[in-house]
């Protein structure tokens, strides 16, 4: 399938924002102000789906309201992007629903993670658009580290050029929403070098647990020439044998043996996944003993994160001149 890039966002575009997973209305109004404020820094003004605050039991909504949500935000012409709101648990409902070809022909930016792995994939496989792991609404309501995010951020949706990404200065795993003043950083360590090597390909992936539930399904994209960014948080990861089989699950997927590259995002403190372990984890599969595998990288759970292009394409290295640059996206 022929991929299709979205326009890039420009100063002046608008945004719509959606809740395919969770409802908008867990978000506070403190963080929707400083959301919309910092959306507004880059020249983006952002409006809400129809159906965004609707919340029931799940702290979701129904299939329609979301469904009709993320089919209008596609079909409106005067919407260049689209952000999801948050993660959550259910996006996955929604892909016997979508009509493909209503998204084919109207291509824009859709940015989300977590949960929204599932339908950045998706979209992709179903269709050829390229889509973007990376912030939701919810993260530009983040006051600290948000330099580092709207860093990347721009050099992905609104550039063409091609970029590197390096690691942060210090990172958090902190609960940001419920205090954003007294934060507690770390400093950052650097990627893990886990096996040297070079790979390009394209990026597929995202948050691993999520990924997992595409498996065997017509939603599921190829895995021939692809380079793998794979994180998972402490809810569906905790601890580093929750990690080693949703990886061996994914290994065990027609094509793995296409894939030449792996990325893994930085893990949460709850996981206790170290260096050590997941070297572990890795040597002991023999299936990646030709694999350059990269860890410990901005994304996924933890602040701050790069936005990086599901279907785009990327080139690493990793050895004594480690590097990870997006080629096209």
């Amino acid at each position: 399938m022929e991929k299709v890039y979205p326009q890039k966002l420009k100063p002046g575009d608008k945004v719509r924002v959606i809740a395919p997973s969770q409802s908008a209305s867990i978000i506070v109004k403190a963080t929707r102000k400083l959301a919309n404020e910092n959306l507004l820094s880059l020249g983006l003004a952002a409006s809400f789906s129809r159906n965004a605050n609707e919340i029931d039991e799940f702290n979701s909504s129904s299939i329609e309201s979301r469904i009709e949500d993320l089919h209008t935000a596609f079909a409106d012409t005067e919407i260049a992007g689209i952000l999801t709101v948050i993660g959550g648990f259910n996006s996955n409902q929604l892909l016997k629903y979508i009509d493909w070809t209503l998204i084919k022909n109207n291509p824009k930016v859709f940015c989300g993670y977590s949960d929204i792995t599932v339908l950045g994939n998706a979209i992709y496989a179903k269709t050829g658009l390229v889509t973007y792991s990376g912030m939701h609404y919810s993260t530009f309501g983040q006051k600290k580290l948000q330099n580092y995010n709207t860093k990347y951020f721009k050099k992905c949706l609104f550039l063409d050029d091609p970029f590197e990404i390096l690691p942060s200065e210090k990172w958090s795993d902190d609960k940001w929403y419920l205090d954003q003043e007294n934060r507690n950083f770390m400093p950052n360590e650097g990627w893990w070098i886990i096996n040297e090597g070079r790979a390009k390909g394209t990026a597929l992936g995202g948050n691993l647990a999520t990924f997992r539930l595409l498996y065997g399904t017509e939603f599921t994209p190829s895995l021939k020439d692809s380079v793998l960014f794979l994180e998972d948080d402490n809810f569906t990861a905790n601890d580093i044998a929750e990690f080693d089989r949703n990886l061996q699950a994914l290994i065990h997927q027609p094509g793995f043996q296409y894939v030449s590259g792996l990325v893994i995002g930085r893990f949460q403190q709850g996981s206790k996944v170290t260096k050590d372990k997941l070297l572990r984890v890795i040597k002991t599969k023999k299936e990646l003993a030709d694999v350059p595998v990269i860890g410990n990288v901005d994304f996924g759970h933890t602040d701050p994160l790069i936005t990086f292009p599901i279907g785009g394409n990327v080139e690493i290295e990793a050895g004594n001149s480690s590097r990870i640059k997006f080629i096209k996206h």
